[in-house]
């Protein structure tokens, strides 16, 4: 036997080892593999390598690290023991106390095996085996995605599973059990003779997904079984069948899919359910579903196009079976093509609309085909003054009532000008020329009267000059901000008359944010004419370490009463109503912002609005209070005073546990709450529970007031339970 060879030996070849040719001994073969090691030994007889000391041993993209291993060149086998890990090129590290590997690490066995998946989940067992550098079998064996106490390394995991026989097969890429268990905190609280899952590198395959469970006191206990159908890297779908007690089976699908130039998916429902109608007549079962998508296809560097559809076989289906979103009251569908180049935007879309209200009538709901825009924004000239240009069609069809078509063009020029003292100026002036062809228009002014047919239209000139002076101090605690601000707006009176329909103007909410807006109007079908003054003032105080308190207060004049406004809008009268707003921010963990709309004859308040957030204990947690009040004679008049309050609560008890809880409630007369609920979550690396309550006292046909109970549970790479 050679005497030993200290130090680093970074490779070892059989030229090295190699016997002289006059010996006629015939040389060993060559080691197929970099070996590095504190001290290196050669039996040239027997043909075995013992390397100890911060052994390494690397062939390909593996890479085993030991305190010990014995290489036999015969058997071409490595026998590694004290500190064992294999470094698979997959990323999944194997450690063990002793390990006997084939030379090319395909095949082996090892005892006191352990298993470091990708995302850091855990095998471990009593033995294990490896075959073909694909298959671990584990004898005994637990897997865990949790992280092991800190303080208490011991005890065992959150939630683990235990097996008589674990199968990691990297070419499937599947954790199988057999005789399996899993426990919590170590309690055993579920057996399986045979459980399958995908392993922590798969991100889709097809197959069942975890089930929901869930509990209503309208549909009773309803039951979803989703499965998961992986088509194509670039498309997929899920069938979700939908069991109720009370109500029948629903079956949803969703199907998703990218292409090179966009991306588009799909959804639906459909069941045979019963439903109220209006004052509670039975109507039996009747089929009743969905279907929502939406889509975005890039055409070219310009163009791009794209649909939305979301159309439903009644108005209350969504929300009782919870596809809505929130209390959306129409469904809009609509296809579109649209184009970006410079300062120019251009677009041709069509839409359809449903209304989900109870007073909604399908026969009186436009379709919108076409809807043309073209908008441009000009370079600033020698002035320093920029052109604009605004052009639209639209065309407005219906079963029943007003057909419509309309062109409009508006364009304009701005001027900003500042002069050395600090005034601001801005100078606009804009021309407003609309086209209309109508037919069956009744005229507002005039109900009773024949109904209008025909082309109308009108021109609509309008110059605004708006100036502000800003007024700006600073001490060594704060900036100080005063900016008194003034308008002027000329143009024509009148020029709404009863020929042309209101189709996109009604709905006018008078605020501190449209206050100056030359057109207070939403919209196209009506223009905001006369002459009027505009005055308010701004004011605010910023502090150095982020506190701040802004206000602002302004009210229009006008030479004479718009009747084109509705009653109670706050701006047909010659004086408007006042608008103000007020925000206080001592510090990032208060917030409040009060909004009002005050009658100038008796000061009262037509709208009030307040938001108050506030944070607490280092910003573990946070309370949001709403108040909003809305008098009569400031809404649509069909009914009484709207006063509302509304409030949520957030709370991080620790890293892992949430609290949130939120109601809304009407302080009307005849009010109470709207809804309320809480929910409690922990969530940590593995694991996720929530468990929610909530109310609500919603009634609408056949929506009655409904209470909700359930949890979830939500084990990685498991899926969720929820009760």
């Amino acid at each position: 036997m050679a005497p030993p060879l200290p130090g680093l030996l970074i490779a070892v070849c059989t030229a090295l080892l190699a016997l002289p040719a006059w010996a006629q001994v015939k040389a060993p073969p060559e080691i197929p593999f970099l070996l590095k090691a504190d001290r290196l030994t050669v039996d040239e007889n027997r043909e075995i390598v013992v390397a100890t000391g911060n052994v390494e041993i690397s062939r390909g993209n593996h890479v085993l690290l030991a305190d010990r291993i014995i290489y036999d060149q015969k058997t071409e086998m490595l026998t590694a023991s004290g500190n064992v890990a294999l470094l698979d090129p997959s990323g999944v590290v194997t450690f063990a106390e002793e390990a006997e590997f084939t030379d090319d690490f395909k095949d082996g066995v090892a005892r006191g095996i352990r298993m470091l998946l990708t995302d850091n989940s855990r095998l471990a067992a009593v033995s294990g085996r490896r075959s073909e550098g694909l298959i671990t079998e584990l004898k005994k064996g637990v897997f865990s995605p949790c992280k092991l106490c800190k303080k208490h390394p011991k005890r065992p995991p959150l939630w683990q599973i235990k097996a008589t026989r674990i199968i990691h097969d990297a070419k499937n890429k599947n954790i199988e059990y057999r005789d399996a268990t899993l426990e919590l905190f170590g309690i055993p609280v579920m057996y399986t003779p045979y459980l399958t899952h995908p392993d922590p590198s798969v991100k889709r395959r097809s197959g069942f997904l975890a089930p929901d469970y869930g509990s209503s006191s309208d549909l009773g206990i309803v039951i979803r079984v989703p499965y998961y159908i992986d088509i194509a890297p670039g498309k997929d779908a899920t069938i979700t069948p939908i069991f109720t007690t009370n109500e029948g089976p629903v079956l949803f699908g969703e199907y998703r899919q990218r292409l090179r130039n966009g991306e588009f998916k799909i959804e639906g429902s459909i069941t045979r359910s019963n439903k109220d109608v209006g004052a509670g007549a039975d109507t039996g079962d009747d089929t009743r579903g969905h279907i929502r998508g939406q889509g975005r296809f890039d055409l070219n560097d310009v163009w791009r196009a794209g649909f939305e559809i979301d159309r439903s076989s009644d108005d209350t289906y969504l929300r009782r079976y919870d596809f809505g979103r929130g209390g959306e009251a129409t469904l809009t569908s609509l296809g579109f093509v649209e184009g970006f180049h410079g300062r120019n935007y251009a677009k041709l879309s069509a839409m359809a609309f449903q209304g989900l209200r109870e007073r909604d009538d399908a026969d009186e709901t436009p379709l919108v085909a076409p809807f043309g825009q073209y908008n441009y924004v000009g370079r600033p000239d020698r002035w320093g003054g920029r052109f604009n240009l605004d052009a639209s069609i639209l065309g407005l069809t219906r079963s029943e009532g007003t057909d419509s078509r309309r062109f409009s063009l508006k364009s304009g020029w701005r001027l900003p000008y500042t002069s050395p003292g600090g005034h601001v100026y801005s100078l606009t002036a804009s021309l407003q020329t609309d086209i209309y062809h109508v037919e069956n228009l009744i005229d507002p002014k005039n109900p009773t009267g024949s109904k209008q047919n025909g082309v109308t239209g009108r021109i609509f000139p309008q110059i605004s000059l708006d100036w502000r002076y800003p007024l700006v101090r600073r001490d060594r605690k704060a900036t100080h901000l005063i900016e008194p601000m003034a308008a002027i707006v000329v143009s024509p009176n009148g020029h709404n008359p009863g020929k042309i329909p209101n189709d996109d103007s009604q709905d006018v909410e008078f605020d501190d944010t449209n206050l100056f807006s030359p057109n207070r109007f939403t919209g196209v079908d009506r223009v905001d004419g006369g002459q009027r003054i505009t005055y308010g003032l701004n004011w605010g105080m910023f502090g150095h370490k982020n506190s701040l308190i802004t206000g602002f207060i302004g009210q229009s004049f006008r030479l004479r009463e718009n009747n084109d406004f509705a009653a109670g809008s706050g701006l047909n009268d010659e004086i408007s109503d006042l608008v103000a707003r007020v925000r206080y921010s001592p510090s990032s963990d208060l917030n409040i912002l009060y909004r009002t709309r005050i009658d100038p004859e008796d000061f009262t308040a037509n709208r009030s609005e307040v938001n108050l957030g506030i944070g607490f204990l280092k910003r573990r947690g946070w309370i949001d209070l709403e108040y909003l009040f809305v008098s009569e004679e400031a809404g649509t008049g069909e009914f009484g005073d709207r006063e509302e309050i509304a409030g949520g609560l957030s709370y991080r008890i620790s890293n892992y546990w949430r609290l949130k809880a939120d109601a809304r409630r009407d302080l009307s007369a005849d009010g109470g709450f709207l809804f309320y609920g809480g929910a409690l979550t922990y969530e940590d690396e593995c694991f996720i529970f929530n468990t929610t309550v909530r109310r609500s006292f919603t009634r609408d046909r056949d929506i009655e007031p409904t209470d909700t109970i359930f949890f979830k549970l939500t084990f990685k790479h498991l899926g969720e339970v929820t009760l």
